[in-house]
């Protein structure tokens, strides 16, 4: 039955894929602004759901290097391969000529005007609606706001200071005078989501019959969390996090490796995840994301032709080292894939010895494809990684068919968890209960008492490396500088933010006089 109702949103996004092939995603285009409007019949309310599913369908459409610009800072990640911009922004050295920065504001500022399109044209469809229609109208108003905020979110964190549409109409861009700070960006989402919370399903996504894998209240819940955690307002961070966790509605998937891969697809530790599919067929339609960045620039794997990666996003020996100090074997053979060389580079750089590493650290998954050695990198991605095995028959694209979790309820308890030690206060766990659900299922069974701010960073670094720069992001707002001098890198407090691209500021005068 999951498989069907999966089915039944990534049916509705594939039909508007086609409905928006050929749309520019240039934020400068006039067209952005009445998209899906012409000939539209506003009187057939049955019809709402569709400038709806348009918000999933963008939001969810990122270019591969997106989200690599987004993820690729930090003390768990090398960049690698053949892209310069992408290795200079690793090291804190950002060019404003690169193309990845441009892409990302691009790509996300056109999503986020979709999203305000796709918000307009449901309000004019509530003007013709009952009552009943009208309500509908409030959800998926409300369920937009939360798809616009993730991605401006995101913006935020890489750029700071951007701006905040509030309409889709560009003209409101024409003589914009300053640009909000990351502190107002973050303040806005807050606020945004206590909005939307009210009309939002009180529901896991896994939950929702009518668009399964959904954003629902809690996915609303866990970005306010975020913001706030931004802004160090640790308060409203527990507050929105204790709300998650006391519904009760949300447990960890107990097996940490398969919940990167297949069997974790919109399991109820998902608050929200892009949704891709193969629809169970070999060959035809796919809605999909393409994982090759992620994965190893040469393999042998179980399924014959299955293709290799480009070996673009690889985990840092510093956290290979970190995990296998700490006794890590669940999480780190989850999140790291191996090559001979890069067990030749720990046995080289370590005391361990071929003898003394774990089973799993082999260039042999536990799935059973086997990683070459390559002049790009020594590791690979194993949360981006899918088993070869698991393609559905037919299909050789790497990763086809996985899902890509954005937020997840072990990062709610981690959040939750720090702020009480920042000085929050919260009935729904104590902080020491929250880390000790996170470390059960990493296979560790002795509970810490007491815990610190410092284990709870840590365990963050575990849980979470290798997704979406969480890492980064937070070795920033902790200033905690030191983490991230590594490797040859030195990182500055001015190095937080990446510099904006040649072009919006050609188009846009005012960003090159944002303080960096």
């Amino acid at each position: 039955m999951i498989h069907i109702k999966t089915n039944k949103l990534l049916v509705l996004l594939a039909l508007v894929a086609m409905m928006l092939t050929g749309c520019s995603n240039e934020l400068g285009q006039p067209e952005l602004n009445n998209n899906f409007a012409g000939g539209t019949d506003f009187s057939k309310t049955d019809n709402m759901i569709f400038s709806l599913i348009g918000v999933y369908q963008a939001v969810g459409n990122r270019g591969w290097e997106q989200p690599l610009v987004v993820s690729t800072r930090g003390d768990d990640v090398n960049a690698a391969g053949d892209q310069q911009g992408l290795k200079n922004q690793d090291r804190y050295v950002y060019d404003n000529s690169f193309f990845g920065s441009r892409t990302l504001w691009e790509t996300y500022y056109g999503d986020i005007i979709r999203a305000h399109t796709g918000m307009e044209q449901i309000g004019r469809y509530m003007e013709l609606a009952d009552a009943e229609g009208v309500a509908l109208g409030n959800q998926y108003i409300a369920e937009a706001k939360v798809l616009r905020a993730i991605l401006l979110f995101q913006l935020s964190q890489v750029y700071g200071a951007v701006f905040i549409p509030e309409s889709s109409n560009l003209n409101d861009f024409a003589n914009v005078m300053s640009v909000p700070s990351k502190d107002e960006v973050m303040q806005h989402l807050s606020d945004q989501m206590d909005e939307a919370i009210p009309f939002l399903l009180d529901k896991r996504p896994n939950e929702r019959t009518d668009l399964p894998g959904g954003v629902t209240k809690y996915t609303a819940l866990h970005i306010k969390a975020l913001a706030n955690q931004e802004l160090k307002n640790y308060q409203a961070v527990a507050d929105a996090a204790g709300q998650i966790i006391s519904s009760g509605k949300f447990s960890l998937f107990q097996d940490y490796y398969q919940l990167f891969k297949t069997p974790g697809k919109l399991s109820n530790e998902s608050l929200y995840e892009f949704q891709y599919s193969d629809f169970g067929q070999g060959t035809g339609i796919r809605v999909s994301h393409l994982y090759a960045p992620y994965g190893p620039n040469g393999w042998t794997p179980v399924v014959a032709g299955a293709a290799a990666g480009w070996g673009f996003f690889e985990p840092s020996m510093k956290y290979v080292k970190f995990m296998l100090d700490r006794g890590e074997n669940k999480r780190l053979e989850t999140t790291v894939l191996f090559t001979q060389k890069g067990i030749d580079s720990i046995i080289k750089s370590t005391n361990y010895t071929a003898a003394t590493l774990p089973p799993f650290v082999s260039p042999t998954t536990r799935d059973g494809d086997v990683l070459k050695d390559n002049a790009r990198a020594i590791f690979a991605s194993g949360k981006h990684y899918l088993p070869s095995k698991q393609l559905i028959p037919g299909r050789v694209e790497y990763g086809s068919n996985k899902n890509y979790i954005v937020y997840r309820y072990a990062e709610t308890l981690l959040m939750y968890a720090e702020a009480l030690k920042q000085g929050a206060s919260n009935s729904a766990m104590t902080a020491d209960g929250a880390v000790r659900l996170v470390r059960e299922r990493a296979g560790f069974t002795t509970p810490l008492s007491g815990v610190t701010l410092d284990q709870i960073v840590d365990e963050k670094y575990a849980e979470l490396a290798m997704e979406w720069g969480k890492r980064f992001f937070d070795m920033v707002r902790l200033e905690r500088y030191g983490e991230l001098s590594f490797g040859g890198r030195t990182f500055t407090k001015d190095k937080a933010f990446v510099t904006y691209h040649q072009d919006q500021i050609d188009e846009f005068p005012i960003l090159a006089n944002v303080p960096r």
